[in-house]
């Protein structure tokens, strides 16, 4: 980092400043505005918002070093650009309708209490393990990557440049979070979105010219790491239904190198539940003052999200053809002897390129990018868990609350979710991948949300009692696998090796992730089913306006007056090009 670099980074901060300071001066003490910054939010400002805080630190970190170990396998997640166009064709009406804070409040008014309770508290589990624990984490991989030697003693234990750029990251995020609210964090996400997909268009475009362009890293890497369907068993091992997992044979459910079932039946289930039931993405349409211009920024939000691709994903192709051309000096330690990206350096691929690749000024734009995008995604967490803890919880405990009391607590609540991540970091550590121990804890959370959301939405007769039982269920399969994995993740004393081969719990924990996702998926939606159906069915004037079979006609009229004709089109527009990934990346 030369004093440029410094001196854009220093602009960036700058930037955010006074965006904060603007938005506190408008804010009023109050939890409409604290938590969905008084629900004027227009569709750009949606849409870059959703864009910002999904593409955050295990995006920019993890994405790049899924890119050089795995080629282009993760851009199923990132294809599913089309579930934005669920959100916002299929739900957002029923969610500007009820008015609500939050999902867990919309599962309330259309099953019971108990489930908004139940959901309430998976979600926070969720983003504590998930959300800001892998963004607190990136942040020091990105640190510790751009500056390597920096540390600090304290009392006796020194610090490195990971655990300072985690808690330097935490804070000031939590700064402008704590005291803007949603509308800080959605006008910072807009910019900090343009400032990230400047930077990462800049990286690849650097990347490619040093590379020799296109054809040279399609030349240098094949067509394997440029093929959206990998193969049920990898090439030169025998697949069998035995579980088994040895030289020349293993079992076709123990394979973890993305596989096409799981990404066909499994990776939508995940991608149905976080664009389109989850308080982290939602709560931004719930900020916008009309279904129009909600569904317009999904509709903008689902085109932001087919870049990722070529600015997180190739950047990372592009540093693995780098380091085996040996034409980009600093990058040969993510490559081992054979050739192939070694995954633990692999994690590093992005803030490498930043440091190896680019030239001074256009340095400082991309990490200013690259620190965009690990605020924008910790800021968007923050705010959920503080909304979900004070309308969820508190609200419920206290429903005489003033206003300036529901925003003291949600200010606090950030804080102690912080403190709590902070706790859980040393197991993503131990995990294999940044982005695959994102994929595999939402994969074990998300399966019983969505089955009640879609199956409450357009069946009538799922009641209170079915979704309690599902989320139950599911909930319970989800934390025994992570109960499971951990402890090998952690390398604790005696699981170093993991289970003993052949035993119920090394089955459980080497059967590919995405599989037992789909087992909880199955197996909470005949819950569901099954026990709804074996019950009473729920109170009509309870499901008003929650359902498709008990829309009145009036509301059905409102929804058609709320789109034309353009957004159509651009809808149409948004399948086409994610059509066209998908025949483009077949090898």
């Amino acid at each position: 980092m030369t004093g440029l670099d410094w001196f854009v980074v220093l602009l960036y901060f700058a930037g955010l400043g006074g965006i904060t300071w603007w938005v506190v001066s408008r804010s009023r003490d109050t939890a409409d505005d604290y938590f969905l910054a008084g629900r004027s939010l227009g569709w750009f400002v949606v849409g870059a918002s959703i864009f910002a805080s999904n593409i955050g630190s295990e995006h920019v970190v993890g994405l790049a070093g899924s890119g050089a170990t795995s080629g282009v396998a993760l851009a199923h997640y990132e294809l599913h650009a089309w579930c934005l166009l669920v959100l916002g064709w299929v739900l957002v009406p029923f969610y500007m309708r009820s008015q609500v804070y939050t999902m867990p409040e919309f599962l309330e008014r259309r099953f019971s209490p108990s489930a908004r309770w139940l959901l309430s508290l998976i979600s926070l589990v969720a983003y504590v393990l998930t959300k800001v624990a892998v963004g607190i984490f990136a942040g020091g991989v990105v640190f510790g990557t751009l500056l390597p030697g920096l540390q600090v003693e304290l009392a006796g234990v020194v610090f490195n440049s990971f655990w300072i750029g985690s808690l330097a990251v935490v804070l000031l995020t939590g700064l402008y979070t704590v005291v803007g609210g949603m509308r800080a964090v959605a006008y910072t996400e807009a910019v900090q979105t343009v400032i990230l997909v400047i930077g990462s268009l800049l990286l690849t475009i650097f990347g490619l010219r040093q590379l020799g362009g296109w054809g040279e890293l399609r030349a240098v890497l094949g067509p394997e790491m440029f093929n959206l369907w990998k193969p049920l068993v990898p090439a030169g091992l025998e697949g069998t239904w035995a579980p088994v997992r040895e030289a020349g044979r293993v079992a076709w459910y123990f394979n973890g190198d993305y596989p096409w079932l799981g990404m066909l039946f499994c990776a939508p289930i995940i991608g149905l539940w976080y664009w389109c039931t989850d308080q982290y993405i939602v709560q931004r349409t719930l900020g916008a003052p009309s279904e129009r211009e909600a569904r317009r920024g999904t509709i903008f939000a689902a085109f932001l999200k087919l870049m990722p691709v070529f600015i997180f994903i190739v950047p990372g192709m592009i540093a693995l053809a780098l380091a085996r051309s040996g034409r980009a000096p600093g990058l040969e330690m993510i490559v081992g002897a054979d050739g192939r990206a070694i995954p633990a350096e692999a994690q590093a691929a992005f803030p490498l390129m930043v440091q190896h690749v680019l030239p001074s000024g256009v340095r400082g734009i991309v990490v200013a990018g690259l620190l965009a995008a690990l605020m924008s995604s910790l800021a968007g967490a923050f705010n959920a868990c503080s909304t979900l803890f004070t309308m969820d919880f508190y609200k419920q405990f206290r429903p005489d609350a003033a206003q300036a009391q529901l925003v003291w607590v949600g200010r606090v609540a950030t804080v102690v979710m912080v403190l709590v991540a902070l706790l859980w970091i040393p197991v993503i550590q131990g995990a294999r991948g940044l982005y695959e121990y994102l994929q595999g804890v939402q994969g074990y959370l998300a399966p019983p949300i969505a089955a009640v959301f879609f199956f409450g939405v357009f069946n009538k007769r799922i009641n209170a009692r079915g979704c309690l039982s599902a989320l139950t269920v599911g909930f319970a399969l989800g934390m025994f696998r992570l109960a499971v994995d951990t402890p090998v993740s952690l390398g604790m004393e005696g699981y170093a090796g993991g289970y003993d081969a052949g035993s119920f719990l090394w089955i459980v924990n080497n059967i590919y992730f995405q599989y037992y996702s789909l087992l909880i998926f199955l197996v909470s939606s005949a819950v569901l089913v099954g026990v709804s159906y074996a019950t009473e069915a729920p109170d009509p004037a309870q499901l008003r306006d929650l359902t498709f079979g008990t829309m009145t006609e009036e509301l059905r009229r409102e929804s058609r007056a709320s789109w034309s004709q353009i957004d159509v089109i651009n809808s149409g527009l948004v399948v086409a090009l994610i059509l066209a990934a998908y025949i483009y990346f077949n090898g």
